[in-house]
């Protein structure tokens, strides 16, 4: 059996699509020439995706998927039957080391009974931090969940500096964010609108911070401590992230999947 989206669900997808074409858009005004290539791929359960990939001279390497997938098994619980996952995921690896990696994903799932909202962003500098870089991005966080429970950044804040921890490594990745995963308050129109805010905010958290740092001249000793920070990066990913294990046990893309790995490390 495959659930069948309600309108609600695909005006979901409607919204994430959107919003993808419209973070791509924005991520190639960066750019003199280079563009996204999309690659559409199809799911074994059912429904499928799209990779859009870019490599440039700004972004060494960048990735904004959308995926909606069903099948007749969620693939995380037993025992919760069929199930539809939806979402808009990307990663940037730049160029320049002074310019950080951020990361987002918001995601929908539901099943014949449960119905949830996960996601947020989360910002790491490759070896220079800049306070203000920081403030910025978590500034715009804040003023985006304040305005529908000032309890929510704490919270999601908290989460993400949980989350995005390296144990072997003893440290956070990066200099945190937010992070959300099976939230259901009861109200799914506030939810909805909440996370929505989210994604749609997302360009004005990043993009500012990377207008400013594109254009810093660096080294080739500075290259070298990017690399060896984007090392851990992938330690992470591949070890811990939770969308990278739910995407190889539902049986996702693994290109689209190992997007999220840095074009370059260095141990």
């Amino acid at each position: 059996m495959i659930m069948i989206p309600s309108q609600a669900t695909r005006d979901i997808v409607h919204f994430l699509k959107s919003l993808r074409d419209t973070i791509i858009h924005e991520f190639e005004t960066l750019e003199s020439q280079a563009r996204f290539a999309r690659n559409p791929w199809e799911h074994h359960t059912g429904g499928g995706g799209e990779i859009s990939l870019i490599h440039g001279e700004i972004f060494e390497k960048a990735a904004v998927n959308w995926s909606g997938v069903s099948g007749a098994n969620f693939p995380m619980q037993d025992g919760m039957g069929p199930f539809f996952a939806t979402g808009v995921s990307l990663i940037t690896h730049m160029a320049n080391p002074y310019a950080p990696t951020v990361h987002m994903n918001i995601r929908y799932i539901e099943t014949e009974t449960k119905q949830w909202f996960g996601g947020g962003y989360d910002l790491t500098p490759m070896g220079f931090p800049f306070s203000e870089d920081t403030l910025h991005f978590h500034n715009i966080a804040k003023t985006t969940l304040d305005q529908y429970n000032p309890e929510l950044y704490p919270q999601f804040s908290k989460n993400a500096r949980e989350y995005f921890y390296i144990p072997h490594r003893k440290k956070e990745r990066g200099v945190g964010g937010i992070f959300f995963d099976h939230y259901n308050s009861g109200n799914f129109e506030q939810d909805l609108a909440m996370w929505k805010s989210i994604g749609t905010t997302f360009l004005e958290s990043y993009l500012p911070i990377l207008r400013r740092r594109i254009q810093q001249q660096y080294t080739a000793a500075e290259r070298t401590i990017q690399l060896k920070q984007r090392a851990h990066y992938a330690e992470f990913n591949l070890m811990y992230d939770r969308g990278t294990k739910f995407g190889f046990i539902s049986g996702g893309n693994p290109e689209a999947i190992l997007c999220s790995m840095p074009p370059l490390a260095s141990w």
